[in-house]
Order: C-alpha cells, then structure tokens, then sequence
C-alpha cells in the first residue's frame, strides 16, 4: 500500500512538472516570498491529503488540463459540500434541504470537470485531420517524428498544441515516445487517435514508409468522419423526437398552469395520484434514454 502511494505521489509530481511550459522547465525562474510560501502550503497540503488522491481522477484532470493536484480538487469539492450545506441550513430552517444543496455543490465540481473535458475532447477531435496533415507534410519534407510532432506543437492551437507540446517533455524526461503517445490516446479517449497511435507504433517497430501510413490512416479517419456525419444526419429524427416526447409533458403542464393557475390544487394530496406523477416521471426517463440508446450508432 505505501509503495503504491509512493508511485502516485511520484507520477502525480512528474505530472506537474510535465505541464510546466518549456521556458519555465528549462530556465530557473527567481520566485518571490509570497510564491514560495504558496508553492509551500501546496505541496504541504497534497502530502496531507494524499490518501484521497486517485489514478483515475488524476487522468480526468489531465483530460481537461485543469492546472490543479487531485487532492485540491477533493479539497474543493468537500469545502462546496460543507458550505452548501451549512448555507442552505441556515436559509431554509431545514436541514433536508440543506443536505440537498449541499450534495448539489459536492457534485456540481464534477459537473464542470466533465463538460471542459467533453469539450476539450471534442475539439481535439476536430484536430486531428489538421495535425495529421501537418506531420505527414513535416516527414515528407524529411523532418522525424518528433520534430514533425515540433512543428505541431508550433503551428496548432490548443488542445493540439499543448498535448504534443506534452508529449514532447515527456519525451525530453526520458519517457518512451509510444507511452507517451498512448498516453495522450488516453486522454483524449478518441477511436480516430488510437489508431493513428497504434500504427505508428507498429510502424516503429516493423519498419516501412511513414509517410504512405499517416496518409492512408488520415484517409481512413476522413472517410469515417463522413461516414459519422451521415449517420448522425439520419438518426437526428429520433434524437429530436426523444427531446420533444421528454420535455413535451412538462411544456403542457406549465401551459396549462399559466392558462388555469388552479387546475392542478389539490392533485398531490391523493396517495394515487403521487404515484401516478412518479410512475409517468420514470416512464419519461426511461423512455429518453431508449429512444436515445436507439438512435446511438458506434461507427
């Protein structure tokens, strides 16, 4: 168990150091007293908090490239709980209520933790035809892999630029150019990605023309991308119709609440009728999520 968190500690500080741009990992910056004593406190409180540290927590902050330790975000997401809670304690007179905003504040860190990686993912998805095109131009040009991967880092803006620029430290720390690249397919979780990874690793190993592989392999995520648009073309009838069917009975009861305000007093005093409500609740659910299941096609 100690050995185990020895490791993490050691990845996690190797982690920081990585995400340090290459002017402040190569020359010695002066640092002042104030930065010092909060680098101090920081390192103070991850030793501290180093039992709620995870491997994969880390990899989601990695994902959205927040500049934060895991133990910092645990540290967040358990202040918003506790001042949510105490907030809505003392507002509402209830201490339900209370625990309900606090829970809400608890979870809404991991809310925003997943959008800026969905985001992030996303637009690095949208990259990667580009980053493609500019490292076969780069080899066929006569340059390596990695000064291929140089010119992207110089010539794609960000997400691109700054996970190769990743990559390269990495590289320059003296880890394996393929664990880097697959730890970046991890990342980022793309299909298109880890199969650009994939053959340049076998490509590394086999040996053959680079050049011809990434240029059949941005081909074959071109044609997928098409392919991917069509699909989503066909299949926006049922998502949309998901959408309507879901909020459609919620739109009729505030219509109908605006058009005659006493028209529902007095429904939720019957026992039936509360369990009518939550078993159309849950059919609502239920069918959202198989009319969108229906219209999911991996490609």
């Amino acid at each position: 168990m100690y050995s185990v968190l020895v490791t993490n500690n050691v990845k996690e500080r190797l982690g920081r150091f990585v995400e340090l741009p290459p002017d402040e990992t190569h020359v010695i910056q002066p640092v002042t007293r104030h930065a010092a004593r909060v680098s101090g406190f920081r390192n103070n409180l991850n030793n501290i908090l180093s039992v709620l540290a995870s491997k994969k927590l880390q990899q989601k902050l990695l994902s959205s490239n927040w500049q934060i330790t895991v133990t910092e975000y645990v540290l967040i997401q358990i202040i918003s709980g506790t001042l949510g809670l105490i907030l809505g304690w003392v507002v509402s007179k209830h201490f339900i209520l209370g625990l309900f905003v606090g829970v809400t504040l608890y979870l809404l860190p991991g809310l925003f933790l997943q959008q800026s990686i969905y985001k992030r993912q996303k637009k690095f998805q949208d990259q990667l035809v580009d980053v493609l095109v500019l490292v076969r131009g780069a080899v066929q040009a006569g340059f390596s892999l990695l000064q291929s991967l140089e010119v992207v880092v110089r010539e794609m803006p960000a997400p691109a630029g700054e996970e190769f620029a990743r990559v390269q430290r990495e590289v320059q720390f003296g880890i394996p150019l393929s664990q880097s690249l697959e730890s970046l397919s991890t990342r980022m979780e793309s299909d298109d990605l880890q199969m650009v990874v994939t053959a340049i690793i076998i490509n590394s190993q086999v040996g053959g023309n680079l050049s011809l592989m990434l240029t059949a392999v941005t081909e074959t995520i071109r044609n997928r991308i098409a392919l991917l648009g069509e699909v989503r073309a066909l299949t926006s009838y049922a998502r949309y119709a998901s959408y309507l069917l879901t909020f459609l009975p919620f739109i009729t009861a505030v219509v109908i609440f605006f058009l005659s305000p006493g028209y529902f007093s007095g429904s939720l005093d019957n026992p039936i009728t509360r369990i009518l409500f939550l078993v159309a609740l849950i059919g609502i659910l239920l069918g959202n999520i198989w009319l969108r299941r229906l219209a999911h096609i991996v490609v």
